[in-house]
């Protein structure tokens, strides 16, 4: 095995023995284009394709990549992360320069370099940059190139399936993206040989959990081919993969995970860690596995499959779930207490589960997930430069510092900001979050329509019954509720066009042309039939009002549509080591934090700044009264919500909350006073 496989199998062993505090990661000291080449110039629209038979019908599918480019405040995020470490990491981190094992080099040759690919390559094509296209290009070109005769490609210091999944993805999209003619056989040459090899080499540890990921790919790739050996390796991946929808029918983990029980169990089974115990309650494991079920409907046809999802999130969200639309892992599923975090690799994986998930099901409702992850657990891990990142993000996050804190087999540098706290894989891996949520702002519906599915300002350009239709979104969405979406098919065009009407919108409107358009709460998604024709002009109007929400021992959040607010506390940044380009930063109070609040809120909007989520300019505040209460904070963490308080002496005041990202040190759920 690899340096990189055999430091995250010791990893997680230092984990689960609870001596984390002495590990060290090794890290730590459109037209078809041209082989090689990305087209020049902007490609003709590409038509979405839809899953043949045997396969199950899909309602909506995800466009091809390169037809939604950001606009607006999301092309300014993108910037952002363009000009942060998405587009520099590889310039001052060794695990992703010149010598990663993805580049013909002899340095990490696991995971990292596909996972940082899985980011880098949309985040290039959306952005339009050359400079992006051509570092992608790199590891493109290797890994093309370094195909085997028998099919076999990658690095051959390792022969793990598991970054093997992860470079098909972007393989997948970067076909969709140039149409490199090299793609469609080197895959099918993979999937072949694997299809041979598995046998006798059959999926284990990350791949065994994480087959769900291949065969999404697999099925890509079935779609253009009808290669029927691809059914055949389908269905191997499920049968040597972990059944994650028995699982959760039967859901026993409704705990923080005992670290001390798993450690039992390792010595009484040896590796029995590697093998489930461990890696069933994973946090990022969890995450990716939330598009299992959707996924192996389309195998299987099965409608208990395709709602599988539902359940799942119940029970993570009723046991781990927190108010920031994540379910905490640390490393490993931790409880509901908003003092424990959640891994960025975990946010960004079920960011792209879920957006797959409500292609395959049709489901609004995992929409208005998407967004409460995308806008709050998402910005909220990062500085705002994205210089700098958490590997756990805490939602009562008090202090990043060196403590311990109450993780369940984290170490001391899990919530720091730096360039790789505590393991490296979120620094690789963050990349797809922003990228991914651009490509999933509008989807194709089978009845061939189009459906807005998540809010962004965004331009589209598609393909609706062989006619190109352009899309310009002009929004401030989230932080406001109107959106302004003008359409230019190329010539007059009858398709229904479904408008995704957010739960938490008491009150949405909707009007064509200036013409108000029947529209109820709760509809999900609303769909428009008409002949659509160019510079046709449609209004939506989602007014937020700020709700509250009740969770861990009755702790209130505040929420205004899919943003959760925050208490920001004063912070001291305190630089801890360079790290070449950027700086690894501890972080600590400097304002009080244990207030309890009454229910009612105000808003207020605020003009959106140049860094969209910036705690020092933030788009919405809340004006919410607050009085301290005896709650206290121990090894930098604050201590569970208090479930009964008692108020101090000290006079009430008028606390002012931001949304989520824009405090880096936050408190999120609060205990209520009357």
């Amino acid at each position: 095995m690899g340096d990189a496989v055999s430091s995250r199998r010791a990893f997680l062993r230092a984990s689960a023995m609870g001596t984390l505090a002495s590990f060290v990661p090794l890290a730590a000291t459109a037209a078809t284009g041209a082989p090689g080449a990305a087209t020049p110039g902007k490609a003709a629209p590409a038509t979405p394709l839809f899953p043949p038979a045997p396969l199950a019908p899909q309602p909506l599918q995800l466009l091809p990549a390169g037809s939604i480019a950001p606009a607006g405040w999301l092309r300014r995020q993108l910037q952002i992360q363009a000009d942060g470490l998405g587009g520099h990491v590889d310039e001052t981190w060794p695990d992703l320069g010149p010598e990663s094992g993805w580049l013909g080099g002899k340095g990490e040759s696991w995971e990292r370099g596909p996972y940082f690919l899985d980011g880098l390559l949309p985040l290039a094509w959306q952005l339009d940059s050359a400079p992006l296209k051509a570092k992608a290009q790199r590891f493109i070109d290797w890994t093309l190139g370094s195909a085997q005769p028998n099919g076999m490609f990658g690095p051959r210091s390792n022969d793990d399936w598991w970054p093997r999944m992860v470079m098909l993805k972007v393989l997948a999209q970067y076909q969709e993206l140039t149409g490199d003619a090299r793609v469609i056989p080197f895959m099918t040459n993979y999937f072949h040989y694997q299809l041979q090899a598995m046998p006798e080499r059959p999926l284990r540890d990350w791949g065994r959990m994480r087959w769900q990921d291949e065969v999404a790919v697999v099925l890509w790739l079935y779609t253009r081919t009808q290669d029927p050996k691809l059914m055949e390796l389908a269905h191997l991946l499920k049968k040597q993969g972990y059944d994650w929808q028995g699982m959760f029918a039967n859901f026993t983990f409704k705990e923080k995970v005992d670290v001390k029980a798993l450690e039992a169990k390792m010595r009484s089974g040896g590796d029995v860690f590697m093998v489930d115990d461990g890696l069933q309650v994973h946090g990022v494991n969890n995450g990716q596995a939330l598009k299992a079920s959707p996924v192996w409907s389309l195998v299987s046809r099965s409608a208990d499959d395709r709602a599988a999802i539902h359940h799942q999130l119940a029970m993570l969200d009723t046991y781990h779930g927190l108010p920031n639309g994540m379910f905490s892992c640390d490393e490993h599923l931790a409880g509901r207490s908003p003092s424990q975090g959640v891994e960025l690799c975990t946010v960004v994986e079920a960011m792209y589960s879920l957006e797959m998930s409500l292609a395959i099901t049709g489901d609004a409702a995992l929409g208005d997930r998407i967004e409460r992850i995308a806008y709050n657990a998402l910005p909220g891990t990062f500085t705002d430069d994205m210089w700098a990142h958490q590997y756990d993000q805490q939602p009562n996050q008090v202090e990043v510092s060196l403590h311990r804190r109450p993780w369940t087999t984290n170490g001391p540098e899990a919530n720091l900001f730096g360039l790789d706290p505590h393991f490296g894989c979120c620094t690789a891996n963050f990349h797809q979050g922003w990228p991914k949520l651009t490509a999933a702002l509008w989807m194709a519906t089978s009845d061939g329509g189009l459906a807005a599915t998540v809010y962004a300002p965004c331009n589209v350009s598609t393909v609706v019954r062989d006619v190109p239709v352009a899309i310009e979104q002009t929004t401030d969405y989230p932080f406001r509720g109107d959106i302004a979406i003008t359409l230019s098919p190329d010539h007059a065009l009858a398709f229904p066009l479904r408008l995704r009407v957010p739960a938490w919108c008491k009150q949405p409107s909707i009007k064509v042309n200036g013409a108000a358009v029947a529209v109820k709460a709760g509809a999900g998604f609303h769909t428009i039939e008409r002949t659509w024709k160019p510079g046709d002009r449609i209004a939506l109007s989602f007014p937020a009002e700020v709700v509250t929400e009740r969770g861990y021992n009755n702790a209130v959040t505040f929420l205004r549509g899919p943003l959760v607010f925050s208490l920001p506390i004063g912070e001291a940044w305190v630089k801890w080591r360079p790290r070449g380009l950027t700086n690894d930063w501890q972080v600590y109070p400097t304002t009080a934090w244990n207030y309890g609040v009454a229910l009612e809120a105000d808003a207020e909007e605020h003009p959106i700044g140049a860094r969209p989520f910036a705690g020092a300019t933030p788009a919405v505040t809340l004006s919410v009264r607050g009085r301290p209460v005896a709650w206290k904070a121990e090894e930098g963490a604050a201590d569970p919500v208090p479930e009964k308080v008692t108020a101090t002496s000290e006079p009430e005041t008028t606390l002012k909350l931001v949304p989520y990202a824009g405090a880096k040190l936050r408190i999120t759920a609060f205990p209520a006073i009357a």
